[in-house]
């Protein structure tokens, strides 16, 4: 048990939480610590239980999903926060407060499997590479968060980071970016990386090239014939296609 996930879930339908709380009854590495039916229990179950991720209902009576989420980040240690919905408008909205994943209800196993292994992915990153890129900018040297990155591109010896701010060079390549950040970025051609939580669709250019459209940057790379279904799970995961 002393590598299991503890889990808290919040949810003001009881049937919901219930049925939740039995899939994660059938797996063998999370454990549910307690469950909320009303949203103004929820930081006080956080701050008692110290769960690792919250799976957290977005449409509550009172304080709503996002707004506790938006609360959550503000703690000292604050836990992964999954989403769990019937309403997949709300997917771009979760990306943005930083969701490790987004559910739509009802909750599949395979997709419940998928959200822990991204959970388990952020808890053994190393959190100083995971907060920030360290990047160039001709002779100068910055720190890029890692939550501003958008796009990360392959070109020649360097990776450029197409970031809310403007575009740096990193000398680290793009595979060694995925391995580090599976759950965030996904491979969209050899050449790129984007981030999963950012990705808002995608569109063909005149020469019948598929590219994707990112949030914030005017960078649109261009989408590999391999790399296409992979693109098109994700845009239907955030309620995008």
């Amino acid at each position: 048990m002393s590598n299991s996930l503890g889990a808290l879930l919040v949810d003001d339908e009881q049937p919901a939480l219930r049925r939740l709380k039995r899939l994660i009854d059938e797996i063998e590495d999370c454990h549910v610590l307690g469950l909320c039916s009303e949203s103004g229990e929820v930081l006080a179950s956080v701050r008692e239980l110290e769960p690792d991720v919250v799976f957290l209902d977005v449409e509550m009576p009172g304080l709503g999903g996002l707004e506790l989420a938006q609360a959550l980040r503000r703690l000292d240690r604050p836990p992964a926060v999954v989403f769990v919905t019937a309403f997949e408008r709300y997917a771009v909205q979760a990306f943005d407060l930083e969701a490790v994943d987004y559910l739509v209800k009802p909750v599949r196993r395979e997709r419940l499997l998928r959200a822990l292994a991204r959970v388990r992915s952020e808890q053994v990153a190393d959190p100083a590479a995971k907060a920030a890129l360290n990047a160039r900018l001709g002779d100068r040297v910055t720190m890029v968060p890692l939550a501003d990155v958008r796009v990360l591109l392959a070109e020649d010896k360097y990776t450029s980071v197409h970031h809310v701010n403007g575009v740096h060079l990193l000398e680290e390549s793009l595979v060694n970016l995925e391995q580090r950040f599976p759950h965030r970025f996904l491979r969209v051609h050899r050449n790129a990386l984007v981030s999963r939580m950012h990705l808002r669709g995608m569109f063909r250019d005149a020469a019948g090239r598929d590219h994707v459209e990112v949030a914030d940057v005017d960078c649109t790379p261009e989408v590999s014939r391999r790399n296409l279904a992979p693109v098109r799970r994700q845009l239907k995961e955030m309620g995008q296609v």
